[in-house]
């Protein structure tokens, strides 16, 4: 009898195309994706990797696994609030709403009454100016960052910003602000040392070049020891008798004084002291989507919304949408994650401890993002082997632990309370796998 090529009994194309779920899968994937996964497939077929009457099997299994993105969701256990490899805020019930409705065709620059077009984000601008009184004028673009870019480039290009060297910050990934404020065509004119600057350092360096006084807020770091710096009450009437705005980056995004964060600035204390434009993140303290916020006096506002740049930087409808809902909705939860109370996260920690057999340790959670730098959390957090934390992050669902001193911790402070079970579940399949593999390395 002839012996049967095993290639031949690969399933053909065309077969596996037409398969039921292979056909509903174009929903949510496109042809090329589809392709790609039928050819991978087949072609372990074809090296004898995959027995051909396990085609069909694996590749609707794989079907049924595969999203559009790449990204996955993550159960962030570190214990801190705004992790910026995580995406930074996750956003409010009320924000993902609004993200739904305005994926598709929103009235985010039409007036329906009239039927003519409208000033974009609205609704944004509207929430921020109710949330903030202090506020004359507000204008989001998509990110803190771009918002100093606005700024400088409008007040700034080809002339002078007066700012301190102790606040001449590198922000995540490299960046400086020197570098970014530099490549809009204005010039720093740094002012004091980095440990010390006085209000005679900005009067001195005041001249018909100055374009603007830049008060930055080092929300990554801290200088402690002998130093001394210019508040922004000290800096308005100086920046006011020679006639240049007064701009103030706090970057973490506080709207109004928390008294959790007595240290953290925020926006309408800086405006209350006399700044002209008070610039901040969306994705930070205030726990809504990425953006960078400008609030302040209407008509410097005005000038840099009017400006070419201002296209360029502005934000999406989705942005604007998930913005308007984080600040006129409920409670976010990196607000909640800060404010958490002490008792119920004992309890939660100490019931998944006692269902996993595993100690309850001291825990520090962070604010994270750069805001409140060094300042403490209190908490709890379970301590596994440190050899589960791979396990943890690769799993289903994936879940951050943090590393430290030879231990995987578990903090709850940023996970729900509904995806407590969850992380149990998790944590028991890490151990059972880690468990596995320790018995086959002592066999």
């Amino acid at each position: 009898m002839d012996h049967v090529d095993p290639r031949r009994l690969i399933p053909r194309t065309n077969d596996l195309l037409a398969l039921p779920p292979v056909r509903e899968a174009r929903t949510w994937l496109n042809e090329r994706v589809i392709r790609e996964l039928v050819r991978d497939i087949q072609d372990q077929a074809r090296r004898g990797d995959l027995p051909p009457g396990e085609v069909e099997p694996v590749l609707l299994a794989a079907i049924a696994g595969r999203k559009a993105t790449t990204l996955r969701p993550v159960l962030n256990a570190t214990g801190v609030i705004v992790h910026t490899n995580l995406g930074r805020a996750p956003l409010s019930e009320a924000a993902v709403q609004a993200v739904v409705a305005a994926s598709g065709y929103v009235d985010v620059e039409l007036d329906l009454a009239d039927g003519n077009r409208s000033r974009r984000g609205a609704g944004a601008r509207a929430a921020l100016l109710a949330a903030c009184p202090a506020a004359e004028e507000a204008l989001v673009v998509n990110n803190g960052a771009a918002a100093l870019v606005l700024a400088t480039t409008a007040l700034a290009a080809g002339r002078e910003v007066v700012v301190s060297r102790g606040e001449l910050v590198e922000i995540g990934a490299g960046f400086r602000l020197t570098d970014l404020m530099e490549s809009t065509g204005a010039r720093l004119r740094e002012v004091g040392t980095t440990n010390r600057t006085h209000l005679r350092d900005y009067a001195d360096a005041l001249g018909p070049a100055t374009a603007c006084v830049l008060k930055v807020h080092p929300s990554n770091f801290r200088v402690e020891g002998f130093t001394s710096a210019v508040a922004l009450h000290e800096l308005a009437p100086l920046a006011r008798a020679n006639g240049v705005p007064l701009v103030a980056d706090l970057g973490s995004g506080l709207l109004a004084p928390d008294p959790h964060l007595p240290d953290e600035p925020d926006v309408a204390s800086a405006l209350a002291a006399g700044a002209d434009v008070v610039i901040a993140s969306g994705d930070k303290l205030l726990g809504g989507p990425q953006a960078g916020l400008l609030l302040g006096r209407k008509e410097v506002i005005t000038r840099l919304a009017r400006h070419p740049l201002a296209r360029a930087v502005r934000a999406d409808k989705l942005a604007l949408a998930a913005l308007e809902a984080t600040v006129a909705g409920g409670t976010p939860p990196v607000v909640q994650s800060l404010h958490a109370d002490d008792g119920h996260l004992r309890r939660r920690t100490d019931r998944l401890a006692g269902e996993l057999g595993v100690p309850v340790v001291p825990h520090d959670g962070r604010v994270g993002g750069g805001g409140a730098p060094g300042f403490p959390l209190p908490g709890w957090a379970l301590r596994l082997p440190e050899g589960l934390a791979r396990l943890l992050r690769t799993g289903d669902p994936a879940v951050l632990p943090r590393v430290h001193d030879g231990s995987c911790l578990i903090d709850l402070r940023c996970v729900p309370a509904v995806e407590d079970d969850r992380i149990l579940e998790a944590v028991r399949q890490a151990l059972a796998a880690f468990e596995a593999a320790d018995a086959g390395r002592a066999g």
